[in-house]
């Protein structure tokens, strides 16, 4: 006899988070070894700018010479990798977004907020085992709650914003 009720949404008991950016729709999976907190922003950026490259960013390809007018333009150096101050560099140069970084696709754990008054945000998701950030397309689609609340970034039943 089968198990269940014949529903065929994603789980994510037991899963590690890298394979779960895999699965899911709204998650980006960034396909860079070097670089992803770069990569991640370019990919994030490029529909909100209007970009016509953006689908061949998303896939990996022809996102070079971008990144190296990214690296140039802030000089900022991630071979030892992105961390915290990475981050806040990105979010003074961008000051027109609102940088968050997800620790988990579970809404309680927000490891980097850019604390920016704007409305065009950029969410990230950021990998501890294996050190990697991936985008997030859909916050309430990634984080699997009907609603994110846009001032404490806590999942909730209604879209109404928490104080």
């Amino acid at each position: 006899m089968p198990v269940g009720f014949g529903k065929s949404g994603v789980k994510s008991k037991g899963r590690p988070l890298s394979e779960m950016a895999r699965l899911k729709h709204s998650i980006i999976e960034v396909k860079a070894e070097t670089n992803c907190l770069a990569h991640a922003l370019i990919i994030t950026i490029a529909p909100i700018t209007n970009d016509p490259n953006y689908n061949s960013y998303r896939r990996g390809r022809g996102i070079l010479p971008a990144l190296q007018h990214l690296l140039e333009t802030t000089g900022i150096d991630l071979q030892p990798g992105g961390d915290i101050n990475e981050l806040q560099r990105f979010q003074d140069h961008f000051t027109e977004y609102k940088i968050f970084v997800y620790g988990d696709l579970d809404c309680e754990e927000v490891i980097f907020d850019g604390l920016d008054k704007s409305e065009k945000r950029i969410n990230l998701l950021y990998d501890d085992v294996s050190r990697h950030f991936h985008v997030i397309a859909n916050a309430t689609g990634a984080m699997v709650k009907r609603y994110v609340c846009k001032c404490c970034n806590k999942g909730c039943r209604s879209d109404v914003t928490h104080k």
